[in-house]
């Protein structure tokens, strides 16, 4: 009896935690799978009807090519910016070392900011009378609207990059940390120089993290859509109008069933996406 308790004593511990997933994702989930073979008038029964109409739909199309612009663009910066950021704080040692702890905090400030608030200060940084192109105009340079044209999605990556570039570098420095001293040692006993080090010892051994960070860069690529849409509204410059915006205005014209097929096509994606990258991180 006390074997069968302790066997299922895990089991019941994950229990509260299982069934609230259950109720608020799992099954919400598997309702928008069924509604996604469904029509929106009278729930007959569609076959792969509703997908069809996304995949050759011509501005969901744009969209997801945006997306996926942004995402290719935007997640490799990110990371690298993030890196170098925590490069220069792991140097920072002796009497520096408490302003390393002070910038390492003052760099999870963005997120911690109000959406409403950063989208102001873009506003007043990118706009076509704002505060870039008055500095732009005393070097005699002419100024443009930033949030139109190609422009626009490069304003948008600087967005996530400093959105995100904090916490990135926090993680990053995580994973140092978690690397052996005694490792290093070898390495310059061995005669290992500072890149040598880096590349063969630090990199390798870092390899879950580095997976980490590329997946929540990946995740939280698709959470601005919020600083996009406070910025620029419903019908953004072209090179900024993503998949949100599709499902945002498909939702205004409760064309459910378009929404359900496009999060399903979505979630296969970014499944796909995820099992790549662990099988290469893996090899």
């Amino acid at each position: 009896m006390n074997n069968m308790k302790k066997k299922y004593t895990g089991y019941f511990f994950i229990l509260p935690a299982f069934t609230g997933v259950m109720i608020f994702y799992i099954l919400p989930f598997l309702d928008v799978i069924r509604r996604s073979f469904v029509s929106v008038y009278g729930g007959g029964f569609v076959g792969v009807g509703n997908y069809t109409a996304v995949l050759t739909n011509g501005a969901f199309l744009k969209a997801a090519g945006n997306t996926a612009r942004f995402t290719l663009l935007g997640i490799p910066f990110l990371m690298a910016v993030s890196l170098l950021l925590a490069l220069g704080l792991v140097g920072l040692g002796g009497k520096k070392r408490q302003a390393a702890a002070l910038l390492k905090s003052t760099f999870l400030v963005p997120m911690a900011l109000p959406a409403a608030s950063v989208v102001l200060f873009f506003r007043l940084f990118f706009h076509g009378k704002g505060f870039l192109n008055a500095v732009l105009s005393w070097f005699g340079f002419s100024g443009t609207d930033w949030m139109s044209g190609k422009s626009a999605l490069f304003v948008l990556i600087f967005c996530y990059i400093w959105k995100n570039a904090g916490y990135t570098t926090v993680l990053w420095m995580a994973g140092f940390a978690g690397v052996p001293e005694s490792v290093y040692e070898a390495a310059r006993v061995d005669g290992a120089g500072a890149w040598n080090t880096f590349w063969h010892i630090t990199i390798p051994m870092i390899r879950p993290v580095i997976f980490l960070i590329a997946m929540i860069s990946l995740l939280n690529s698709f959470q601005i859509y919020r600083e996009v849409w406070l910025l620029a509204g419903n019908y953004p410059a072209e090179p900024i109008y993503l998949v949100q915006h599709v499902f945002h205005n498909w939702f205004l014209s409760l064309s459910m069933d378009k929404i359900a097929a496009g999060a399903v096509l979505l979630c296969i994606l970014v499944a796909i996406i995820i099992g790549l990258l662990q099988r290469i991180w893996e090899r």
